[in-house]
Order: C-alpha cells, then structure tokens, then sequence
C-alpha cells in the first residue's frame, strides 16, 4: 500500500496538474513536515496531532487548504482564518503555470509554511529562491522547517508589497495571497520577458489568478485565468463586519425601488459577479439568509469608502411585482450593479479568461479582448 504521501502525488498526476519535470519535487517534499501540530480543516474540524496523530496526517494529505493560523496569530481573536497550507492541486497548478525552469531566480511573496517555497528549491535550487513573509512568527517557523528537510532558501521577514531588490531581477514572481493591487515593485524587480503570477480579485469577487509578462517597456499584462480564492495580503484585507458596520436602516435614510432582476446570475454566475466587479471594485457584496431558509435572503452591497449600501430582499412569496430594493448613500450601488450586469451581457457575457491586466507605474488597468478595450 503506498504512503499517504505517494497517494498524494498519484492524485495530482491523475489531476493533470504536476507535469513531468515537477515530479521528483513533489515527491522529494513530504507535506507533512510543513504543517504546525494543530491544523483546523476547511469545515472547522480541528485536530491536534498529539491527540489524533492518524487523523492529523490524514488531514495533512487530503487535496484540501489546511488552516495554520487565526487572527494573526493573536490569542484573544475571534477565529478569523489569516493563514493557510493551500490546496495541493491548487499548488501543484500554480507551480505549472508559472513557467519555471531550473536555473531561474523566483521571488515568492507569502513564504506561509514554507512547502511551496521547498517545492520552488527542489527544482531550482535554493540559492535561487527568495520567499518574503510579511509575519514574523511563521517566517520563522518556515526558516526551521526548511532547514529542518536540508533547504535553506532566502526566507525575508517583511512587507512583500515591497518585493526583495536586493536579489533582482527575477525571472518570476509568484505570490500565495490575492491582491487588489499589483505592486508595481514586482514589475520593477522582474526581468522584461519574465512573469508575475498571483490571486487577484476586487472587493466583490475574490477568485482568479493574474498570469502577467513583463514587458521591455516597464509594464506588465497578461489575463486572467483560473477559478481560486486565496487570503488577501494583509494590508489590502477587505473590512468585516460590513453589514453591520454600515447597514443601519432603522437610523439612515434610503430610497426603496422593484426589480425583476434576481441575484442568481449577476452575483452567483462566476464571470457575471468578476466582471461586475471591474466596474465596481471597492464595493462588497454578503448575502444572509432568513433564519437558515435558503428561499427568502437579503444580498447586501456596501461601499465602506463612502458609507453607501443597498439591499436586495429576495421573498418569492412577495406579492408586489420583483423584488424590494433599498439604497442610501451617494452611491446607488444596486444601480450601479445592474448597469455593470447589463453591460457584461451586452458583451456577450464574456468568459474571466476574455478579460485581462495591465500595471504600470502609474495605474493598473482591467480590459477585454485586448489592452485598447478597458473596462
């Protein structure tokens, strides 16, 4: 019978995503090593591994993201997840589409637990691999357990919005946190032909990765691809509690209005709620539902810059024509939103993958079909 471990890389290659010349690294790196003695599931099942060692090392090689930190670590939080091991097979696809060959010089923001870096060392080399953690405890639980397997990459405690010029210019970028804004230090830091692969989403749609290359003319671009969601970088972390935050009708003025439309497409179609995103990025969107009935629920918009917020009341036993909307501030967010939904269909619904990046010093511009298109 082989070992969890083994049992791991035959499900990735029978995934399609760990091609040949990454084999002998997946299979070099065992897992488990990088993981801390308490891990929680993505359930919420939490197991420590001197307690349930069997369970633990099932969990440790499961295709799932393993959750290694709460709340940043503090200890009076309130279970907040701020760090993960992510999925393997989103890791193993990630690795593939970064493009990387030995003899290249990466430069990896999110160091976390420390295996994707291992991976990164076992194909290039680690005097190739440079990885920054913006966490100064998990940056050093990540150095001991490098060291711990034999590798000893460059492991950097500090902001890697900043990338790490001392060591540029890299052939790739990769990072393990989704962003709103590529910095524009990783262009800067990265040689022209070269690529930055990394999480990218707005405030309504968190979930597709931004494949770019970076051109002689100090720009990057490149589309979107993918269907992921990662944890933002710590300092582009949308708010919580928004709702509750700035949704307060019984003490704020709005204006009350129908609509036929229903949230099915614009917020749970992935294109539809990416595109729509690109038109309103700072705007998030949280759905409660009413007492556990998945039939009658309220979608909520709320722009926190502004303070503006709309809600979406969906009762199919409302008698009144389309469903009940409110709106304040001096955003009409659903509005907005339903001019943005309109607009993608009269694209023609475009696929994420039609869409696409640009970043330069200036600005970070989102297109469709071709840079000369913005959205």
């Amino acid at each position: 019978m082989l070992p969890p471990h083994q049992k791991l890389v035959a499900r990735l290659e029978r995934a399609g995503v760990l091609p040949r010349h990454w084999r002998t690294a997946f299979t070099r790196v065992e897992r488990h090593h990088f993981l801390p003695d308490r891990i929680t599931a993505p359930d919420g099942e939490v197991v420590d591994r001197s307690q349930d060692p069997k369970r633990w090392l099932d969990l440790a090689y499961d295709d799932i993201p393993i959750i290694t930190q709460l709340d940043d670590g503090t200890e009076d939080g309130s279970g907040y997840p701020t760090s993960s091991a992510s999925q393997p097979t989103i890791v193993a696809d990630m690795l593939s589409r970064l493009d990387v060959l030995p003899g290249m010089r990466v430069l990896e923001v999110g160091t976390g637990t420390g295996y994707n870096s291992a991976l990164l060392c076992e194909l290039l080399g680690e005097e190739n691999v440079t990885t920054i953690e913006v966490d100064a405890d998990l940056a050093e639980q990540a150095r001991e357990r490098l060291l711990g397997t034999g590798l000893a990459p460059l492991v950097v405690t500090g902001d890697g919005a900043r990338g790490w010029p001392a060591r540029a210019p890299f052939d790739r970028v990769i990072c393990t946190a989704a962003v709103q804004r590529v910095p524009y230090a990783w262009v800067a830091q990265t040689k022209p032909g070269g690529r930055i692969l990394t999480p990218w989403g707005t405030a309504f749609h968190n979930g597709v990765l931004a494949d770019l290359r970076v051109g002689t003319d100090g720009t990057a671009r490149g589309h979107f691809e993918g269907d992921v969601a990662f944890m933002w970088v710590r300092d582009q972390r949308a708010p919580r509690r928004v709702v509750q935050t700035h949704v307060r009708p019984e003490e704020q003025s709005f204006t009350t209005s129908n609509t036929k439309l229903h949230p099915y497409e614009p917020i749970h179609d992935f294109d539809a709620s990416f595109a729509i995103g690109l038109r309103m990025p700072t705007v998030l969107n949280r759905v409660e539902f009413d007492s556990g009935d998945t039939q009658h629920f309220t979608v909520h918009l709320v722009d926190p810059g502004t303070g503006s917020w709309a809600s979406w009341h969906i009762d199919p036993e409302q008698r009144s024509p389309g469903h009940e909307v409110h709106q304040h501030g001096p955003r009409a967010l659903f509005t907005e939103l339903a001019d943005a939904y309109e607009w993608w269909r009269g694209a023609g619904k475009p696929a994420h993958t039609r869409l696409g990046l640009t970043v330069s010093a200036e600005r970070q511009e989102a297109w469709l079909n071709d840079p000369r298109s913005p959205v």
